[in-house]
């Protein structure tokens, strides 16, 4: 609808009633008359923005607001969803022109409506000079609407990349359902805290590819799960030609790799990233690159039906490794390629994998447009890959289709900012609609992102010098944020962390300091093992390490000395603490945690044992004493991480009195009241597969 603005800003129709109830970023004091409060920290932004919006609704007419540089779209949108109960009838609407003019690129103000219309309600072209202007630029005096808006669902702003300094609405107000707090996820096995990003030659030697190298299973061992990168190119070098064993990419031998990890109780989570050469070549000449947007050059990338050769492959690898043994045969493909290697057979249902991720980190940045896709974006290749866009793709097309059991983990987000998964959450409300229990119909059942400790808190963002201590990080706090928004908006889904990690070479902006006595390997394995429980701690249901070898441990580059285990193939002592608190403890499952001072307690249990772990939360060498109580009379195992050791020394103690009384370092102890757990396979075995963790 066309916006003409009649009357002015208080002459409205008759009395307005408004809440006094106000987001906690809006002051009440600042509300004028009948203003509609806006939480400035709701807005989400479906762009590559570096600063949010909260600036448009602080009072403060004399800043401008400015969301970053740098984005890939020139122009975009920016949501501010509306929950549940809450209502607004606008009446009138003010903004504030500072100083820029956008007369060649509106911003524009719309609702949108429970049946996703659209309704424009004011434009904004900064023609004027540190004045409120209203919302039609014909009539700037003017701040009534001719009628007044009623039945949003969600305020919408588009822009070009300008905005006033103020944007203010007026009219009735009812709010909205508040959101609950999170319940604390207790539960978790630690052995779910324990694994490891790798790639096939990890544990394939190129030069006898179709076999496993014995030499490489022992470090795998102290793991587990792993985080298989697995490219496109390997299962599809050719169109519609499906290859695994051996591949015709590299000849890599995939039956063998998951048999043997499955055989080892090491979990596999599938990624599937980056394009084929047969769909990179579709690009411009200038634009090629392995990690473009998975769909061919030109297609829509808002529309589900162009990863329709993604979903595809999904199809075809899970309908092989997944569980299902009802798969149509005559859906599943195979190459006909004659090559020098055997020929591929066909296989259904080999029960070798239960968790695929759809892509990594499409929030980059760094790839340009061409590999870059917006939330919106990636929402939709989610539901090409997920089910086939709810089977409207036609047969053979979604994991799901092929195994309705598999669990599909989003790609990690290389930014862990809330925003973007948001904006999935809403494309899927919009486009997927609802289940039959009234739930969102989400094309995905993990949450998944990246998350490295740096001292600027910035992780993946830039600006740090050194890595940082995980407690003193902030990281723990941003994982928090995301099991919350998890409660919130994804029905408590769970929460991965598929990267994290820390660099030993002294150039990496993540690189592990010297503390005290202890080396930069040293500190490593400190923070490494402190990663595990602080994440599970917060919630977090997995997570994975980046990564398993260095690319290269004389490379400053970050993340090219995060590796695990040496070139030789022995372990770090960042694997030796954690393949010791894995054989250890890794069935006993998080509980509590008892104590979050100077001293962090948290409290693990299995088959009625328990056990604590306490650490230090710091990086200045500091120790501290800690009195830990316990049965008189009991003999407990204080154990604490030595590197070069297959298990984990431990000491007995009796507690005499009832009490133990522990010095704690930042190196953890972990204190096993009960019979010792006997055996690393025990300590390793699958986990059950009724949902995913």
């Amino acid at each position: 609808m066309s916006v003409v603005c009649v009357g002015l800003l208080f002459l409205l129709d008759g009395p307005r009633r408004h809440a006094t109830q106000t987001p906690a970023s809006v002051p009440v004091a600042r509300l004028k008359p009948h203003q509609i409060p806006i939480d400035g920290q709701r807005w989400y932004q479906v762009v590559n923005a570096q600063n949010g919006l909260a600036g448009l609704f602080d009072g403060i007419t004399d800043q401008a607001v400015h969301t970053g540089y740098n984005k890939l779209l020139k122009n975009y949108d920016a949501y501010y969803p509306l929950r549940e109960g809450e209502t607004m009838r606008i009446d009138s609407i003010r903004l504030y022109d500072y100083t820029d003019t956008n007369t060649d690129a509106p911003l524009t103000l719309s609702i949108i409506t429970a049946d996703w219309q659209r309704i424009p309600i004011a434009r904004f072209i900064g023609d004027k000079y540190k004045e409120w202007v209203g919302p039609d630029p014909a009539r700037p005096n003017t701040f009534a609407l001719p009628k007044s808006v009623t039945g949003a669902r969600y305020l919408l702003l588009n822009t070009s990349g300008a905005y006033p300094s103020e944007l203010e609405l007026y009219g009735t107000y009812t709010p909205g359902k508040q959101p609950t707090k999170a319940p604390a996820r207790t539960g978790t096995p630690f052995r779910q805290a324990v694994g490891v990003n790798m790639f096939e030659w990890n544990m394939e030697e190129a030069a006898r590819s179709w076999e496993i190298d014995e030499s490489r299973v022992p470090a795998i061992r102290g793991f587990g799960a792993v985080r298989h990168y697995m490219d496109w190119e390997k299962l599809e070098a050719q169109p519609g030609q499906y290859t695994y064993n051996l591949t015709l990419s590299g000849a890599w031998n995939y039956d063998a790799l998951y048999e043997r990890l499955h055989r080892e109780g090491v979990e596999v989570l599938a990624c599937l990233k980056t394009i084929p050469k047969w769909m990179e070549h579709t690009y411009p000449a200038g634009q090629r690159d392995y990690g473009n947007n998975p769909a061919p050059y030109g297609r829509d990338l808002s529309r589900p039906q162009s990863y329709i050769e993604q979903a595809r492959v999904g199809f075809q690898y899970i309908a092989r490794y997944g569980s299902n043994k009802q798969v149509n045969p005559a859906l599943v493909k195979i190459s006909t390629v004659k090559t020098w290697m055997p020929p591929n057979e066909k296989k259904i249902g080999l029960g070798l994998i239960r968790y695929i991720e759809c892509e990594n980190e499409r929030d980059r940045t760094w790839g340009g447009r061409q590999g870059y896709q917006t939330a919106r974006e990636y929402a939709a290749n989610l539901s090409a890959f997920y089910d086939g866009h709810k089977n409207t793709l036609g047969p053979g097309v979604g994991v799901k289709n092929a195994d309705p059991t598999v669990t599909v983990v989003m790609g990690g987000l290389a930014s862990p900012t809330l925003d973007y998964l948001r904006a999935m959450v809403d494309w899927c409300r919009e486009h997927r609609g609802y289940r039959p229990d009234g739930r969102v119909d989400l094309c995905w059942d993990v949450i998944n992102y990246h998350l490295y400790a740096n001292d600027a808190r910035s992780s993946q963002g830039g600006g740090g010098t050194r890595g940082a201590a995980p407690e003193v990080s902030g990281v723990g706090e941003q994982a928090a944020a995301f099991v919350q928004l998890a409660h919130e908006l994804a029905y408590d889904m769970p929460v991965w962390i598929t990267e994290t990690g820390y660099d030993t070479h002294p150039g990496s902006p993540f690189h592990a300091i010297p503390i005290g006595a202890k080396s930069v390997l040293q500190t490593q394995a400190d923070w490494i093992l402190r990663t595990s429980l602080l994440f599970t701690r917060v919630g977090v249901a997995r997570t994975f390490f980046y990564q398993l070898y260095d690319d290269n441990p004389n490379n400053p580059t970050q993340f090219s000395s995060m590796g695990l285990i040496n070139g030789n193939k022995t372990r770090k002592p960042a694997a030796d603490y954690l393949a010791q608190a894995l054989r250890l403890m890794g069935n006993y499952e998080y509980r509590q945690t008892v104590s979050q001072n100077s001293v962090v307690v948290d409290r693990y249990e299995y088959r009625g044992q328990t056990s604590y772990v306490l650490v230090v939360p710091d990086e200045q060498a500091r120790t501290a004493t800690y009195t830990l109580p316990v049965r008189p009379g009991d003999t407990v195992r204080v154990c604490i991480p030595a590197a070069g050791r297959e298990t984990m020394p431990c000491t007995s103690r009796v507690a005499t009195s009832g009490q133990l009384t522990l010095t704690v370092t930042e190196t953890p102890t972990f204190v096993m009241l009960g019979k010792p757990a006997t055996g690393l396979r025990a300590q390793t075995s699958p986990l059950k597969t009724s949902a995913p963790q």
